[in-house]
């Protein structure tokens, strides 16, 4: 089973009410591997950096079996995001924004990632997106995530987006705004009916919900509740990885409603992990047993 995640991969300096630290490890395709490899490897990374991106971050990841042949060097300077957390962990700021060698860049799938099966569009533009898929053609699956930007300067290209993937995995906000209600079910059932077999909306530490195509397909995903949150940047992203590595284990390609339930529930777990620390640096430590322990807690706490 082949995996291949394309997006951004960054640098990240991040505030929170606990401490600071620079120079770590972000970008949403870099979140989505490293979850994906908890369950599935190899995983092969599609994106780009620059001259100034740290090598420790590379042989992290190639140590947890990611590929790094489609990870394109420049001599620019790496796409860079500078960020803060208040005292809820809910709200945050973003005090700058740094494309650099992101602004021209063409994703470039090279050699046996193009054959991949399962296919993640990670956070990135519509237009990205869509190159990518254009140079994996043997793809049975594909999942995309957006985000508010491309909702409102790409939209007509991500709605070509849709038409192509299965699986559409977006935020609660995001989902309301791009489906144009204030209702997040109605929202849900709007966004599936632009392309994707099947939506996920995002909620936070609410959990997340399910649509699929009948009306009464519809699952709610609880959050692992955790006592504590750290820093729950790429949360989603590792949502996302989680859930599809977890579907590659399996040899699930072409994964039906029931699946994704059990899927999403693994991603929620994976997911919890990023927030207890600061980017990547627990979610490195996790392993699939880890997360079979937290899901069944999960369940524990869930059933009625």
């Amino acid at each position: 089973m082949s995996v291949i995640i394309a997006g951004t991969v960054a640098i990240d300096h991040v505030k929170t009410p606990q401490a600071t630290e620079q120079d770590l490890l972000g970008g949403s395709a870099a979140y989505a591997a490293l979850a994906a490899s908890v369950f599935h490897q190899p995983v092969s990374l599609v994106g780009i950096i620059g001259q100034d991106f740290p090598t420790r971050h590379l042989s992290m990841l190639e140590a947890h079996g990611i590929s790094l042949e489609g990870v394109e060097r420049s001599e620019g300077e790496s796409f860079t995001w500078t960020g803060e957390y208040f005292d809820d962990m809910n709200s945050r700021a973003t005090h700058k924004v740094a494309l650099n060698v992101l602004e021209d860049w063409q994703p470039q799938v090279k050699g046996t990632a193009a054959q991949a099966e399962m296919v993640v569009l990670a956070n990135m533009s519509p237009d990205n997106q869509l190159q990518t898929l254009e140079q994996c053609g043997q793809r049975r699956f594909v999942a995309a995530d957006t985000m508010d930007l491309w909702i409102e300067i790409a939209n007509e290209r991500l709605h070509d987006v849709l038409k192509q993937i299965d699986l559409l995995v977006i935020n609660d906000g995001e989902a309301k705004e791009f489906a144009g209600t204030t209702n997040l079910v109605e929202a849900g059932r709007r966004l599936r009916e632009k392309g994707p077999r099947f939506v996920i909306v995002k909620r936070g530490e609410h959990g997340s919900y399910l649509f699929g195509a009948e009306e009464e397909a519809f699952f709610t995903c609880p959050a692992y509740p955790l006592p504590a949150v750290f820093d729950p940047t790429g949360a989603g992203d590792s949502f996302l990885g989680g859930l599809v590595g977890w579907l590659a284990a399996r040899g699930c390609v072409n994964p039906q409603f029931d699946d994704l339930r059990l899927a999403m529930v693994h991603g929620s777990v994976v997911a919890s992990y990023t927030c207890e620390a600061f980017s990547t640096q627990k979610l490195e430590t996790v392993r699939a047993a880890d997360v079979a322990d937290r899901v069944e807690e999960l369940r524990r706490y869930s059933q009625f």
